[in-house]
């Protein structure tokens, strides 16, 4: 999958920008705050839906305006070139266009341009608390197939309304509340199970690539392991909601699930989430997001777009130099504040200043 185009209007700091992009490493150079990261975010958001800085709809459109938009041509695999327009606004609905036509839903978008983001931001991956892990989890099911996007959204919904019927219950159990909880326990049963069976058999397949991908950049062999093991997937979803019931009446929340879970790091035999240093856990960060990038292209056949925000200067000199010696196949997009070592391989260079395009922009 190859970008060839990309024309931003009223998006962050772009008034109205076009560039082209051509197979290889592509590096975006600008001093921070020229809007390096807002061209990767456009890109980001087409592939995923929402901006992997976290942020709304409203904050990704400039100043003053209440739409922006952004187009993008993309060559795939096989020959096929895809034109996907997005409108995004502050007063409604966003819309989406691909080759002309309106998809029903913007999340029908998924999986038609597939992206690969690695921000300063991931690590929090390792850092942080497990909800980013759960989404990682989850997002990378999204990206193989759309039916996973589905499901983590059936999930959210199951959990949202039994967490409902708690709150209501005033921690109280009657007829009328265990007739509800005994409902949407059969329903959170299938659907959790789904999910936690899903992300098991992923976290199984992404552990190798995992372990891989840290021993290039770190240059070395490594003791690392990756688990995904909630008990009430052994146990059983339907099980362990009974038996934490008078917990969750207690608490007015829905204690056990998919929503719960977490997945565990560790470096030579320690949670890398406590125990790792800055370094080994800015390269586990990465290796979680190159794993994902190697699986992707392996599973669907088209290896996605791999777009590095300023990662270079998130690494010690030897593993920014290793990574730019293992760089996958593929179309590399690659923001940063200074020139790029020859290790690099520029195929193209493109400047920003200030939300404008400094190299000439191709013919549309």
């Amino acid at each position: 999958m190859i970008l060839r185009h990309l024309h931003l209007s009223n998006f962050r700091n772009f008034i109205d920008a076009q560039v082209s992009f051509t197979s290889g490493v592509n590096a975006i150079v600008g001093t921070n705050g020229q809007g390096k990261t807002s061209l990767a975010e456009a890109l980001g958001f087409l592939s995923t839906t929402k901006s992997f800085r976290g942020v709304p709809t409203e904050a990704m459109i400039r100043d003053s305006t209440h739409t922006a938009f952004i187009r993008a041509r993309v060559l795939h695999a096989d020959g096929r070139e895809v034109t996907i327009d997005a409108r995004l606004t502050n007063q409604g609905r966003n819309q989406v266009l691909v080759n002309g036509k309106k998809l029903p839903k913007i999340r029908d978008l998924l999986g038609i341009l597939r992206t690969t983001v690695f921000s300063p931001d991931d690590l929090d991956l390792v850092k942080s608390g497990p909800h980013l892990r759960r989404d990682y989890l989850d997002d990378t099911l999204a990206a193989l197939a759309k039916k996973y996007d589905a499901l983590r959204l059936d999930v959210d919904r199951i959990v949202r309304q039994r967490n409902a019927v708690l709150k209501q219950s005033g921690g109280r159990l009657n007829s009328a509340v265990a007739s509800m909880l005994d409902l949407w326990d059969e329903k959170f049963s299938i659907s959790g199970t789904q999910l936690g069976a899903a992300r098991l058999e992923l976290a199984e397949k992404l552990t190798p690539l995992i372990v891989h991908a840290y021993e290039e950049l770190a240059q070395r062999p490594s003791d690392i392991t990756i688990s995904y093991s909630p008990e009430w997937l052994t146990v059983g979803l339907a099980k362990s909601l009974v038996e934490a019931r008078v917990e969750d009446l207690r608490r007015l929340i829905t204690t056990v699930g998919p929503h719960r879970d977490d997945f565990e790091i560790t470096i030579n035999s320690l949670p890398a989430r406590t125990h790792a240093s800055q370094g080994e856990q800015r390269t586990m960060a990465l290796a979680l997001r190159l794993a994902v990038h190697r699986l992707i292209g392996e599973q669907v056949g088209e290896t996605p777009i791999l777009i590095l925000d300023d990662v270079l200067s998130e690494l010690d000199p030897d593993r920014a130099r290793s990574l730019l010696q293992h760089f996958p196949v593929g179309q590399v997009l690659i923001t940063t504040a200074s020139e790029l070592p020859v290790e690099a391989h520029i195929a193209k260079k493109v400047e920003i200043r200030g939300g404008t395009i400094i190299s000439a922009p191709e013919s549309d």
